[in-house]
């Protein structure tokens, strides 16, 4: 009895010993295949480097590397949009700005973005201060406030130029605000104070010229005319008397026929006072 008691406990232990090394092989496998199953989203690459050479990138989906013998880093494709710090920037004319800005780009070549740059990310915001600073610093206050578009166009570009050989397209450029000193503003606003009254000027010394224009034609008109311009002279006078008031206007010519006739009006109030 004890003999096939010791029988079946060494079977039992032999089986137990089995069992422990299957679930450690199924662990095995499982770890495994866990390292070396990868799943990239649809905006995202895996690039996967064996050995320490480039193999490619793969994805989107779910694909294979070799444990301990790949390294894989995943890239996203999306459009990435950053802020650039608040830049302070002295134009040509030797004024000092506050700028801010935003930069939209995106990798469309996951292998040259992780091989030909450390970190894409910094390094594009880093070029994106310094081309900023150098492309404004080249342009007077007023394009700078006036050619905006034009200002972030240009920049957009110069980045887009550094950023091609690490696999980076920069998609624009956009200057949100430019701030200046108070003394600044208020100088600013003289100078728009001084040119509306320049305008303001011209157009009534235009307005002048065309009414002496006009002017001179009438007068034309009314030495060909004498009627004319005694029919304006009435028309005048009618003009003054519906402003009941006692003013008398009249020509130089006419002055010794206007006293004869207030002499007459005087003799008339007299012969009245005496009836």
């Amino acid at each position: 009895m004890r003999a096939i008691s010791s029988e079946l406990a060494l079977q039992i232990g032999v089986s137990l010993g089995s069992l422990v090394s299957y679930f450690i092989v199924i662990l095995l496998v499982l770890v495994i295949l866990s390292s070396a199953i990868k799943v990239v989203r649809e905006y995202e690459r895996g690039v996967i480097f064996r050995l320490g050479r480039l193999i490619g990138a793969k994805g989107p989906g779910l694909f294979l590397i070799l444990p301990m013998a790949d390294k894989f880093i995943k890239i996203d494709l999306r459009t990435v949009a950053f802020d650039v710090p608040h830049q302070r920037v002295i134009t040509r004319d030797n004024v000092s700005v506050d700028v801010d800005a935003a930069v939209y780009y995106r990798v469309y070549d996951p292998n040259k973005a992780v091989v030909q740059v450390e970190n894409y990310l910094q390094a594009t915001n880093l070029l994106a201060q310094t081309t900023l600073r150098d492309v404004l610093g080249q342009v007077e206050l007023d394009d700078l406030l006036i050619k905006r578009e034009e200002l972030s166009k240009r920049v957009g570009a110069i980045l887009d130029d550094y950023t091609d050989p690490w696999g980076i397209k920069v998609m624009t450029v956009a200057i949100k605000d430019v701030s200046m000193p108070e003394s600044m503003l208020r100088a600013i606003a003289k100078q728009a104070e001084a040119e509306r009254e320049k305008r303001s000027r011209i157009i009534m010394a235009e307005g002048e010229l065309l009414a002496a224009d006009k002017m001179a034609q009438a007068a034309d008109r009314y030495m060909s005319s004498p009627f004319a311009i005694r029919l304006r002279e009435l028309q005048t006078l009618t003009d003054i008397a519906r402003e009941k008031n006692m003013v008398v206007v009249t020509s130089t010519t006419q002055i010794e026929e206007m006293a004869r006739i207030v002499g007459m009006v005087k003799g008339v109030k007299a012969e009245e006072k005496r009836a």
